[in-house]
């Protein structure tokens, strides 16, 4: 499919984003391992949730999907508590969804029985021996079975006895590694411990807190004591995806007489890097109505078009807050005053594709200097788009960001494969057309 994007004046008026992602994945599995019924509202409605919804059925566990009567989405979870899993009939396939397939990884590696992980081609081809490693280490069977490293895996747990607790930094920061090994910890003898250079997003923590996990400490150290024997059944109201809401901040803050109102946006601090990178770079943005909701922090966002923005530099321990709005970055850099420079960020090398040849590829197709760099960029602006041909290269993010440059490029940019936007946000661009002005 593709998508054409005309250039707008401004952004104005009020939008709700969809429920996060990241929650929603977690929401789900642990409503699976707790023992009664679960009811997530709010739920993320694009296709990697349904993967996970789709992997817990395979396994056992009654998820019904529906739609509450303000058109949000609701999954109600008859958890089956951390021992009543069953086999799968086949292989559970996580589609393009990373966290599908990494968070189960750690679920299964407890579980008496052998399954099966695989996913799409582009998922076939990202790491992971990065949360295999820890998993055997804790007595789990992993086995590969077609490339080293790769999907799909075959996952069980020990044949006799159970996992052991270990401590594990993982090489590269990632709030995936980190939940995949707390739930494996969920099943282990001992004290699990993940320790990490630079904090990450915290959700996984967060909940497993509130079903009555026995979990220490936030930030770049927690602590599992396990074997957990009960997850408590919950009601959780997902809050909006700011990675989801971060699309429509750029590109209020790139075209002044902006002013847009982001409501029940998450503000988890692991996951405002970008509102605050915008914010150096000379964004007025606003929070608030700041509260708590379900254990998560919470924000309205009002955001109004910039004047101006300036360059700015982003290291690798700035990265992980970030990492999945940094091809958005790249895009408001070509229209900052100044140097703007990322790196550390090797890691958008291997997401859903190598984002960085990516960015760089299409921001050229629209005239955009930019020098690619092996863990980043360095872009120079403020320069002036041009509407043109890009490719979405499989990946959501990559389709959005350039969207948000169509609407400030001079003449209409050609967007292909804009389908893989509704990986994350089904119907965003009609949630775009609903706010821009022309």
């Amino acid at each position: 499919m593709e998508a054409v994007v005309r250039p707008a004046k401004r952004l104005k008026g009020a939008l709700t984003v969809p429920g996060d992602k990241s929650i929603s994945h977690r929401a789900l599995m642990l409503g699976a391992l707790a023992q009664g019924t679960s009811v997530v509202r709010g739920l993320a409605p694009g296709r990697d949730v349904r993967s996970t919804a789709r992997c817990l059925r395979a396994l056992g566990v009654p998820v019904a999907l529906a739609n509450d009567n303000s058109g949000h989405d609701v999954a109600v979870i008859e958890g089956r508590g951390l021992h009543g899993l069953r086999a799968p009939p086949g292989p559970l396939d996580a589609g393009n969804s990373g966290t599908t397939l990494r968070l189960l990884a750690g679920i299964l590696a407890g579980q008496p029985f052998a399954s099966v992980l695989t996913g799409d081609a582009s998922l076939k081809k990202r790491p992971m021996a990065r949360v295999a490693e820890p998993l055997r280490r804790m007595g789990a069977l992993i086995d590969y079975l077609e490339g080293e490293g790769r999907a799909p895996l075959r996952v069980r747990g020990p044949r006799e006895g159970r996992l052991r607790a270990i401590e594990h930094e993982p090489p590269v920061p990632s709030a995936q590694v980190k939940s995949c090994v707390l739930l494996a910890g969920l099943y282990a003898e001992g004290v699990t411990v993940v320790r990490e250079s630079s904090p990450t997003r915290d959700h996984t923590e967060r909940l497993l807190a509130r079903l009555g996990a026995p979990l220490d400490g936030r930030g770049r150290e927690v602590r599992l004591r396990g074997p957990v024997e009960r997850l408590e059944p919950f009601e959780l109201r997902v809050p909006g995806d700011p990675s989801s809401a971060a699309f429509f901040v750029a590109a209020a803050a790139l075209l002044p007489g902006s002013e847009l109102l982001l409501r029940h946006v998450g503000v988890n601090p692991t996951r405002t890097g970008f509102l605050d990178a915008l914010r150096r770079m000379g964004a007025p943005i606003e929070l608030l109505d700041e509260r708590e909701v379900g254990g998560e922090p919470v924000a309205d966002v009002l955001v109004r078009g910039a004047p101006a923005l300036r360059g700015l530099e982003l290291d690798g321990a700035e990265v992980p807050r970030l990492i999945d709005e940094l091809p958005l970055l790249a895009v408001v850099a070509t229209r900052a005053e100044g140097v703007t420079v990322i790196r550390g960020a090797k890691e958008l090398r291997v997401k859903e594709t190598d984002r960085i040849r990516a960015v760089a590829l299409n921001l050229r197709r629209l005239g955009a200097r930019v020098e690619e760099r092996p863990d980043g960029f360095v872009i120079e602006g403020p320069q002036a788009l041009r509407g043109g041909r890009v490719e979405g290269f499989g990946d959501h993010r990559v389709v959005m960001a350039f969207a948000v440059a169509g609407l400030v490029a001079r003449g209409e940019t050609v967007i292909e494969g804009a389908e893989w936007a509704d990986v994350s946000y089904p119907q965003f661009f009609e949630a775009l057309e609903r706010v821009v002005e022309r």
